[in-house]
This record gives structure tokens, sequence and C-alpha cells, in this order.
């Protein structure tokens, strides 16, 4: 699990990237789950909160849907907070449901390589073992306000 992701390709995919569903959000506000989908909301993602147990709840604004085919429209990302057992099914039904989805993308501690390759042969991008808060706030400058030494260098304070 230490795949590498280039700054550039994981920027692009955060600056590409307008509405993502979120796969396993919680409606726990202290979970990771809860407040990564919050958080990208807070960001001007349209975030669709995907999770059975709660469907039809309120997270954030939007209605928790019960799985992706209940989604209407496209979506760019799907975000998958499932244990990796889970992520071949999710993937599938993704690629079915998303004709232009862009990027699979599976939380800190989910990878599934098979599945990832499934996705890649569609053209779909594939980051694994990583979170899109956490790099959204590295690739763009904010964890340095919290004296992070990011790696990253702007003319933002």
């Amino acid at each position: 699990m230490n795949e590498r992701y280039t700054e550039s390709h994981l920027r692009n995919i955060l600056k590409r990237t307008r509405r993502i569903a979120v796969v396993g959000v919680s409606m726990n506000e202290v979970r990771p789950s809860f407040y990564v989908a919050r958080y990208l909301k807070l960001k001007g993602y349209d975030v669709v909160p995907i999770n059975p147990g709660h469907a039809g709840k309120t997270a954030f604004g939007a209605t928790v849907l019960g799985s992706l085919s209940d989604i209407e429209g496209e979506v760019d990302m799907v975000d998958i907070f499932r244990r990796p057992e889970h992520v071949p099914a999710i993937v599938d039904e993704a690629l079915e449901r998303f004709p232009a989805l862009q990027t699979i993308w599976m939380q800190i501690g989910v990878s599934h390589e098979e599945a990832a390759e499934k996705a890649r042969a569609r053209g779909v991008d594939v980051v694994m073992n990583r979170c899109p808060k956490i790099e959204y706030q590295r690739l763009f400058g904010e964890l340095r306000m919290g004296g992070f030494n990011t790696g990253v260098i702007s003319s933002k304070l």
C-alpha cells in the first residue's frame, strides 16, 4: 500500500472534479467519512452521500442515498470509505452506472488492485490509500497554515 502519485496528477484530479459520491459516509460527525465529505462540500464540491443504513437522512444539506444507482445524473469521482473486500462491487456499480466517471478514489487503508485495474482499463483514474481532504489541503496550501512542511512552494501564507 505504498502507491505513488505525482502532485500534478492529484492536483489535476481535484481541480477537474465537480461532483463526488462518497460511499460509506457516516452520520457520526467525528467519523472521518463524515468530516471528509463535509470538508469537500465546504470546498465547493457537489457531494452525494451514500450509505444504505442512513438512506433518506440529511447530511451537510444533501439527502443520503442507499446506493450509487440511486444517483440522478453523473458523478466525476467515487470516494470509497469501505473495507477493501467491498471495493470490487462498488467499482463495478460505479463503472456500470456512470459512463463519464473520471476517478475512483479509495481512502487511507483501502486498496484493491484488481478493482483498480478494471477501472483503469475503462480509462478511469484510480487513487488508492489516500484522502482527498488531506491531498487538497496539502496541494492547495492549507496544511502550511497549521505549520506543516508540505513541500509545495507558493506565494500564499
